[in-house]
């Protein structure tokens, strides 16, 4: 058994720091075995956001896997944008836009879906991208639990169209599937969400979970901040989404669901 807390759209600049505060001591009570971070830490790639983005996770002892979003490329400083889109983000971040975590239990993949211009609705994944994380997860040691972390969503609630998907989703779907990907995460849309990719890609007997974590900001979206905690073993998995409460001030369980994998999917 493996357990991920999982969070998105921080969006230092925008955040309380009462939330950020009772955040960490979640993360903490959790004690999980890897932190993974969706992207758009930051609300407008500022120094300063990047700075409160690199001691928030200072604070975290786990091991981290962090991707970019597209709130962590400069949006009005059109030189940088173009020229030196990620450069904030590897001088406070990391350098690495695309991590990757190995564990006895689970291999994780980022993928970096920002871009510097606005392609598809400011996310897209390029062939020699998807190929490098599917040879990764092929490579990985049999009994392993797949899973890819992008910033921007491959399935959606039902209250958004196909335009908000990450752009090339067929294609690198299709290669990570082939690959045996298990476990997708996202963000983005600042909307929690979980589904299967059995449905919109209907790649053979292929089918994996897809979980979208909501914000931590103050441009919430009909929702309350929300990050989830995944228990991973190879034909289960257990989603608990911790929703924040303004009265207590401190994340409690709102949602848990346990599915399983069967011959026709997850249920």
């Amino acid at each position: 058994m493996a357990t991920i807390a999982h969070l998105s759209d921080i969006h230092f600049g925008r955040v309380e720091a009462r939330l950020v505060t009772a955040l960490v001591r979640t993360i903490e009570a959790v004690a999980p075995d890897l932190v993974a971070v969706s992207g758009d830490l930051t609300q407008r790639a500022r120094r300063s956001q990047f700075q409160a983005a690199r001691r928030f996770l200072d604070m975290l002892p786990f091991p981290l896997l962090v991707v970019p979003g597209n709130h962590d490329v400069p949006l009005y400083n059109l030189p940088v944008r173009l020229l030196d889109p990620y450069g904030g983000y590897r001088r406070y971040i990391q350098q690495d836009l695309e991590p990757v975590f190995e564990s006895r239990e689970l291999i994780a993949v980022g993928l970096n879906s920002a871009r510097s211009l606005p392609f598809h609705g400011g996310g897209r994944l390029n062939e020699v991208q998807v190929a490098r994380a599917a040879a990764r997860l092929a490579a990985a040691a049999p009994g392993l639990v797949k899973v890819v972390v992008t910033h921007h969503p491959f399935d959606l609630p039902e209250s958004h169209g196909a335009e908000h998907l990450v752009g090339r989703a067929d294609m690198a779907m299709r290669h990570l599937a082939e690959a045996g990907a298990d476990l997708f995460l996202a963000g983005h849309l600042h909307v929690s969400h979980v589904g299967t990719t059995a449905a919109r890609y209907r790649l053979g007997s292929h089918s994996a979970l897809v979980v979208q974590a909501g914000t931590m900001s103050t441009r919430a979206r009909g929702e309350l901040n929300t990050l989830n905690v995944l228990d991973l073993a190879p034909d289960r998995v257990a989603i608990r989404r911790h929703s924040w409460s303004v009265a207590s001030e401190a994340f409690h369980v709102s949602w848990d669901r346990t599915f399983e994998r069967t011959a026709e999917g997850w249920r």
